[in-house]
């Protein structure tokens, strides 16, 4: 009996033409640290009485499909990731490429992805998957990963692919580190800065309709939200004034490995709180800004982001 490692498991990607239909080929091997993807389907416990202290069978539940994929920050296979966040980019140039992501965009594509354990086998084909949020936290030094957190509609369980032959479409992995890595505000670089974070989320509306298979009907797309940390060694007045104040920032968080690979992340309506600002020992004081976005007046939208590479299209 084969033990599964998880080294030799292997994650397809694929847009959906029809939502919750995997198409039959055009998949693509996607690189991963870690996924939770998964079907749970939950038991409901009788409450009926007359039949002594024993309980009468459970009663199953309706079928959720979710989880977590944890990516690498990368300058090529992040794009399809930021398709499935904000939809169809708009793309300029040749060499490179730029692709503009925009937020506020009512349409958002669907995927199927196989997760491949090919030693048990099985392979777990998950149709329907929208891209829910995405996080990230860049910091001094260690990996640049990003969580995408998925909402699916159902789950097919097999002992051999549906996804076919992979391909990784000449698509190199390069990664972008956090020592690439840069913050301004306003234009000017932000200085002090030891941790950020930001996340992304579309806040799926999930279409919980009367079926005989118990599966989710659709995802709709509600009011999003932008969040996130920074912590700042106390050093000037600078965000604490524009926290008394209240008045939007713009918030640029980018990544670099060259003319031909980079990644922009421009919050253009930043609010920060007043913070606590504790003293907490001898050494250096830090403040942390859990900050809100906003819909700004120019541009009209909450945030863009930005890939530079050498992939045609998304």
């Amino acid at each position: 009996m084969a033990r599964q490692p998880g080294a030799r498991t292997q994650v397809a990607f694929a847009f959906e033409s029809v939502y919750g239909t995997p198409p039959a080929s055009g998949y693509r091997r996607m690189p991963f640290a870690t996924t939770t993807l998964g079907s749970e389907q939950g038991l409901l416990s009788p409450e009926l009485l007359g039949y002594g202290r024993d309980p009468q069978a459970p009663i199953r539940d309706a079928v959720n499909v979710d989880g977590d994929v944890v990516i690498p920050m990368d300058a090529e296979n992040l794009g399809f990731w930021l398709k499935a966040i904000f939809g169809q980019p708009t793309t300029t140039g040749t060499t490179p490429r730029t692709h503009t992501f925009q937020s506020g965009g009512f349409t958002l594509p669907s995927m199927a992805i196989e997760t491949q354990m090919p030693d048990v086998p099985r392979f777990a084909m998950y149709s329907g998957l929208v891209a829910d949020r995405i996080q990230w936290q860049s910091q001094r030094s260690g990996l640049l990963t990003a969580t995408v957190g998925l909402i699916g509609r159902g789950e097919t369980v097999a002992a051999t692919t549906a996804a076919g032959v992979l391909t990784d479409a000449t698509l190199p992995l390069q990664r972008f580190g956090n020592f690439q890595g840069s913050i301004t505000r306003n234009g000017a670089a932000l200085g002090n800065i030891v941790w950020a974070q930001v996340s992304y989320a579309n806040n799926l509306d999930r279409i919980e309709t009367i079926r005989n298979d118990g599966l989710l009907e659709g995802l709709d797309p509600s009011m999003a939200a932008l969040t996130g940390s920074i912590e700042a060694r106390f050093a000037d007045l600078t965000l604490v004034n524009q926290a008394i104040a209240g008045d939007p920032c713009e918030l640029v968080f980018a990544w670099s490995l060259g003319a031909n690979a980079s990644l922009t992340f421009t919050v253009h309506a930043a609010y920060l709180p007043r913070p606590r600002i504790p003293i907490n020992g001898p050494q250096g004081v830090q403040a942390t800004f859990e900050w809100q976005a906003a819909r700004a007046t120019s541009p009209a939208r909450m945030c863009t982001a930005v890939l530079v590479n050498t992939t045609t299209s998304y």
